[in-house]
């Protein structure tokens, strides 16, 4: 979170009040977009607005010019400012007759919109070489909002909160990694400010960031009835914890209290057997702050040599104490390893207290990992912190599941993530997203879906057919050694679907995946291959190769396949030390696909099979996770994958 001294400020007569840029009576107010440090986009007319309880006339002073406007009716105003070229910093004043709101530290450059699930949401800092990407974090012109996580039955007016960072060594960690990888990279090419809106929601499915009407056809579910299936649920859910735990405190008191110091007493605290999400061990449905002890023993030689402390993953945040000091810290990093140096002096012979202050905000909670990430190591070697820890409840809020996700709902996201930016012009969106919807009955019915909210959103955003740029489903899952039916195939040609939509661009990532986490580290590249991307299409870029290679046609010679393809560049390769070409299968009029023989020749793949004489189609890449294929083009992009077939899976 920023300091308060970097969000709007507010002026309120002869008063000052820090935190989102509205007064503390309430009368005049800005959407909470505007806050220091934003982006505006460029080359567009500028929307203002907000709201007033009194219909006094409202002026806007903004790059040395006044404009002013009167509330309507309900007390909300808006003003259009007109198209200004890339600059800044400007300072906007928004008065009324007694009050004024400053938002200060505006740059006029590209707003980039960054939506879908965890992998847009996931951050820096749990990214690959996280510290030295930290470390090197200098571009003030690179902007970051945040929206929370929140949902609403109708489309709102208002975020429900945010607030811009400017990168800095203390910020970038929390920035989503691929809007950030993307906007550095565009930096080195294109010289305006980049402003990324993260509106993004891990798990989140499609169906919830579509508007109702963009949904025709599919069964909206009665949010009211849901709603109070989870309230029962949730009240007597509250009541088996309380019974057990007593009260629930509202508000974590254990550093007052000092719960990290070797002074409290944790006897007759929860014991509760590590790693392990606590979800899992009896607390289904807690947020919160739970704090979790161990005492360690330590030699004389040991403690003088310092130690390493191995703490697993921690879901989402954890605050890190050894005999009440304060040894480290990572916020919303659930996927991250903990990995903590304690220097001697923090230590001592005997008895040493570990104390981990633990917050979730929401699914699964706790210190989880495989067991030898728990560990304790010092000069006499590496021991295990398996076992029983003491654990205490600081703070506890229950969600209780009953057949309602907030994040698998739909149009409920939409409502209050995305309805709220759709007065601010942008340069375009990325988009992230598709795991959720890689199932069954989804993976071939997303591409209606996913080219149906695209539309729906440049019609919604009334800048045009604004340059939608996204990613494709990573290579995940183990290998399978025979060709098969793949749900997360299909979902890659669903969204390969969409670019016959205008002024689309897909960032293809099968060889950067991860067979074991849905969550690929690698986040560089995919930045850097959105960002070609938008060179081309939003930037004018037109010599630049910003696509792998894509299948074009096919035709028969013999007992071979030929195929065609775009965005060849300047010229296909295999990456393989031997020049063979992978990652094909090949079927007959029997439907049943075998591995195949491939070659390169000049533009074209030949591709064939010895177990087929008469081959029908061909296949490429088609798996969950298809990791032998290796086609690119000599620009280093991989080729998309595709069938030549229309056979159901």
């Amino acid at each position: 979170m920023l300091p308060l001294k970097c969000l709007a400020k507010l002026v309120t007569l002869s008063l000052l009040t820090l935190g989102l840029p509205s007064i503390s009576s309430g009368q005049l107010r800005v959407a909470k977009v505007f806050q220091d440090h934003m982006v505006l986009q460029r080359d567009q007319p500028i929307n203002v607005w907000g709201s007033s309880s009194k219909r006094k006339r409202i002026s806007i002073t903004f790059n040395g010019r006044t404009y002013t406007t009167r509330p309507d009716k309900q007390g909300n105003w808006s003003y259009t400012l007109p198209a200004m070229e890339a600059g800044g910093p400007h300072l906007m004043r928004i008065s009324s007759r007694k009050e004024a709101i400053m938002v200060s530290d505006i740059l006029i450059g590209d707003l980039w919109v960054c939506s879908g699930q965890s992998n847009m949401e996931w951050t820096v800092a749990s990214s690959n070489d996280a510290k030295a990407e930290i470390s090197a974090a200098n571009d003030d012109q690179i902007r970051h909002f945040k929206v929370p996580h929140s949902w609403a039955k109708t489309p709102q007016d208002t975020l429900a909160g945010g607030a811009w960072a400017v990168v800095s060594k203390e910020t970038v960690g929390n920035f989503t990694a691929v809007g950030y990888f993307f906007a550095r990279e565009l930096r080195k090419h294109v010289d305006v400010p980049i402003g990324l809106i993260n509106t993004s929601w891990g798990g989140s499915r499609v169906e919830p960031w579509m508007h109702p009407q963009a949904l025709s056809g599919y069964s909206l579910p009665n949010l009211d009835s849901l709603q109070q299936a989870v309230q029962i649920k949730n009240k007597m859910k509250l009541k088996e914890l309380e019974a057990k735990h007593g009260p629930l405190a509202k508000k974590d008191q254990g550093l007052e209290m000092g719960w990290h110091t070797p002074d409290c007493n944790d006897n007759q605290w929860a014991k509760l057997e590590l790693p392990g999400l606590w979800e899992d061990k009896g607390y289904e449905g807690v947020d919160g702050i739970l704090w979790f002890r161990k005492t360690i023993e330590l030699s004389e030689a040991e403690a003088a040599a310092g130690i390493e402390l191995g703490l697993g993953k921690i879901d989402d945040s954890d605050w890190t104490y050894v005999n009440g000091q304060k040894i480290g810290s990572n916020i919303g990093a659930y996927a991250k390893d903990r990995v903590y140096e304690v220097a001697p002096e923090q230590l001592k012979a005997g008895a040493n207290l570990i104390a981990i202050r633990v917050e979730d905000t929401g699914g699964g909670g706790g210190i989880y990992g495989a067991d030898e990430l728990l560990y304790l190591k010092t000069i006499k070697g590496k021991r295990s912190l398996v076992g029983t820890w003491a654990m205490k409840i600081g703070e506890a809020t229950f969600k209780a599941k009953a057949g309602f996700r907030e994040n698998q709902t739909p149009t409920i996201l939409y409502n209050i993530m995305v309805h709220p930016l759709l007065r601010l012009p942008i340069k375009g969106a990325l988009w992230y997203q598709g795991e959720s919807n890689a199932n069954q009955s989804g993976a071939y019915v997303y591409r209606e879906q996913f080219a149906d909210m695209i539309t729906d959103w440049r019609k919604r955003w009334k800048v045009g057919d604004f340059p939608f740029l996204f990613v494709q489903l990573a290579n995940f899952m183990q290998p399978v050694p025979e060709p098969m039916p793949s749900h997360w195939a299909l979902l890659r040609e669903s969204q390969t679907a969409a670019l016959d939509l205008p002024n689309t661009a897909q960032a293809v990532i099968i060889d950067i995946g991860e067979a074991d986490d849905i969550h690929p580290r690698n986040k560089q590249d995919v930045g850097l291959r959105l960002s070609l991307a938008a060179r081309r299409l939003a930037y004018g870029e037109k010599e630049i190769v910003y696509s792998g290679p894509v299948y074009k046609e096919m035709s028969k010679d013999g007992k071979s396949i030929v195929l065609s393809f775009d965005h060849i560049g300047t010229g296909l390769v295999a990456k393989d030390k031997y020049g063979y070409v992978k990652g094909f299968t090949i079927a007959g009029a029997d439907q049943q696909f075998v591995w195949a023989k491939a070659q390169i020749r000049g533009k074209q793949i030949v591709v064939w099979s010895d177990k087929v004489a008469d081959p029908k189609a061909v296949r490429y890449a088609w798996a969950n996770n298809p990791d032998d294929a290796n086609l690119y083009n000599k620009e280093g992009l991989p080729a998309t994958p595709f069938r030549t077939d229309t056979w159901p899976e």
